[in-house]
């Protein structure tokens, strides 16, 4: 077969000619190119010459970085300016993971710096790819060391901890700050926005490793916050915590807690827990020492109640100091029920009902009253309600609406079952009975000056009636002569009482004491609950009176308060005086 002629040019002949190219294409293609390139020219001389905020806008964006700047966390002091709670400067080293730059030495030496090991420090670093902390508020000092070693992508700033001097004395007033130097507990978080200050802010300049090149401009400065001064005497706080921890102790006791009050003013001088912790230790504390069992936990307050049922009978001129009361043959049934004593006594007055804590003529007192009057004063009192102190997990208590009670359920409640209460309320109760029959808000702050006038809740006459009844308790032949002070008239009142669980009595007890001296005129109210004492003894009188006579004597003298008797007739006896017990 013959094979076709090529044609000039290389194409073969019988093969079609290619198309022509329009002559205007190349120009259009060119003019486009030159349009857009004119147009890119333009762009980048107007923002680079005309209006360049727009580059200053993202370049600050990708270098540029606004730091908080913390604010000192205003000091807790109490009544005297003892420093409570209050901040210290610290450091905190974190880094960006993936910016990190280390050699293995620079890493062993900066894990002996922070007191751990290279394989922690690269778990802290491989947890989060994003950011992470490498330590948490150290000293500047240790934090200077780790930074002079000049690891790349490691990073420091400034922070404020919290440090508290008072430790596990005064953790559960005080209670702590979280990492933030934020409110977690007590005061702390209850006056976080008085305490907290404001942030300030400062803006800086990054490179690309994210490390601060310059320092631009501190755009608004911190505000320091306030000074919180507490009502808290630190010299009766150490006196109520040691007391009160070696009574827990020696009663092998579960809890325990106790309070003290100025009775002029309401301020709360004292309050002491146990079990506590320390503040400043807080790695393996448990939720449940954190309790401020003062305010939190409620209790029946037992035979502490008696009084209040003696001065409504007083108040309502039903019964006199001295009206005799049929207490024989020591026990009393109420529809299907039966109140005992624990001991006979036959006639008694009013006062030695109190005196010797007597259910049966208790009882017999509040069955002359309609139940919403018991329950009105009750309710004046504040049981059934919180104190509003501003204390997190402050409770009310339990006080029923009277329309739901039965006989029986009154007959209880006025000798202080039936009624739960916790021990701040029952320590602010008695401050009827240690003022002339007014009752005064109570302060976790210091006053520059007393309340100018309370609550009426009884006459004057009949909170000295009852004062001197509860004066009579502590007497031999009272249920609590281990609550007397050489050299002061003491006054007050024993509880104790079965707890409920799971809604029936066990053989497990809360033993009480609230009481107040000097009687010829009151300056303290202190308040005592041992829970669960377990070495042998249980009765009000034999655990929670003790504590209150040394607490007591050693406030009083401290505050420089002078004896109202001699020494003497307080001093002969040698051997406890006779305990009348309660009967539960």
């Amino acid at each position: 077969m013959r094979a076709h002629a090529a044609a000039p040019g290389g194409r073969a002949r019988g093969d079609a000619p290619a198309p022509a190219l329009p002559r205007y294409r190349a120009p259009i293609v060119f003019g486009v190119l030159a349009l857009l390139f004119a147009g890119l020219a333009g762009r980048s001389v107007y923002l680079q010459w005309i209006d360049n905020e727009f580059l200053q806008t993202q370049g600050s964006a990708r270098h540029s970085r606004e730091l908080e700047v913390p604010a000192h966390r205003g000091r807790i002091v109490d009544r005297s300016g003892e420093a409570l709670a209050l901040s210290t400067p610290v450091k905190t080293l974190w880094a960006f993971p993936d910016k990190v730059e280390a050699t293995p030495e620079q890493m062993a030496a900066l894990a002996r710096i922070l007191d751990t090991t290279p394989a922690r420090l690269a778990a802290r670093l491989a947890a989060n790819e994003d950011f992470a902390f490498v330590a948490k508020q150290i000293p500047p000092e240790t934090a200077a060391r780790a930074m002079a070693l000049g690891i790349r992508g490691l990073h420091d700033q400034n922070e404020y901890r919290r440090f508290y001097p008072g430790g596990e004395v005064m953790a559960h007033v005080i209670g702590f700050t979280g990492d933030r130097d934020a409110g977690q507990e007590g005061i702390e978080l209850a006056q976080q926005q008085w305490l907290a200050g404001v942030p300030g802010s400062r803006r800086v300049i990054i490179n690309r490793r994210s490390e601060v090149v310059e320092d631009v401009a501190a755009i608004r400065a911190p505000q320091a916050g306030r000074d919180l001064v507490l009502s808290l005497d630190t010299r009766l706080q150490y006196l109520a915590y040691r007391e009160l921890r070696a009574a827990v102790e020696a009663n092998r006791a579960k809890a325990g807690g106790l309070v003290v009050l100025d009775v002029a003013t309401g301020e709360i001088l004292a309050l002491a827990n146990w079990p506590t912790y320390n503040p400043n230790r807080r790695d393996k504390v448990a939720r449940e020492t954190m309790r401020n069992r003062a305010l939190t936990d409620v209790f029946e307050p037992g035979s502490t109640m008696k009084p209040f049922t003696a001065a409504l009978a007083l108040e309502k001129g039903r019964f006199r100091f001295d009206t005799q009361i049929q207490t024989a043959p020591g026990r009393l049934t109420i529809g299907n029920a039966t109140i005992h004593d624990a001991h006979m006594h036959g006639l008694l007055t009013v006062a030695q009902v109190v005196q010797k804590s007597s259910n049966v003529g208790t009882a017999k007192i509040a069955g002359t009253f309609a139940a919403e009057e018991m329950w009105r004063m009750f309710d004046d009192i504040g049981f059934g309600q919180p104190l509003r102190l501003g204390f997190p997990g402050e409770v009310g208590g339990r006080l029923r609406p009277f329309k739901t009670w039965r006989p029986i359920e009154q007959a209880t409640m006025s000798y202080g079952h039936g009624i739960s209460v916790t021990l701040m309320q029952l320590a602010h109760a008695y401050l009827v009975f240690a003022r002339d029959g007014d009752l005064i808000p109570l302060s976790l702050t210091r006053l520059e000056s007393p309340p100018l006038a309370g609550k009426s809740i009884f006459s004057a006459q009949t909170a000295r009636e009852v004062r001197a009844m509860l004066e009579m308790a502590v007497q031999p032949g009272g249920t609590a002569p281990q609550a007397r002070i050489p050299g002061y008239r003491v006054a007050g009142k024993t509880g104790t009482a079965h707890k409920l669980e799971g809604g029936v009595y066990a053989d497990r007890y809360v033993a009480a004491f609230v009481g107040f001296a000097p009687v010829s005129d009151p300056k303290l109210v202190v308040a005592v609950m041992i829970d669960e004492p377990s070495a042998g003894k249980y009765y009000g009188g034999e655990v929670a009176a003790p504590v209150f006579a040394r607490v007591m004597a050693g406030s009083l003298r401290t505050l420089g308060v002078a004896p109202d008797i001699p020494l003497a007739p307080v001093q002969v006896a040698r051997e406890p005086a006779p305990l009348v017990p309660e009967k539960l």
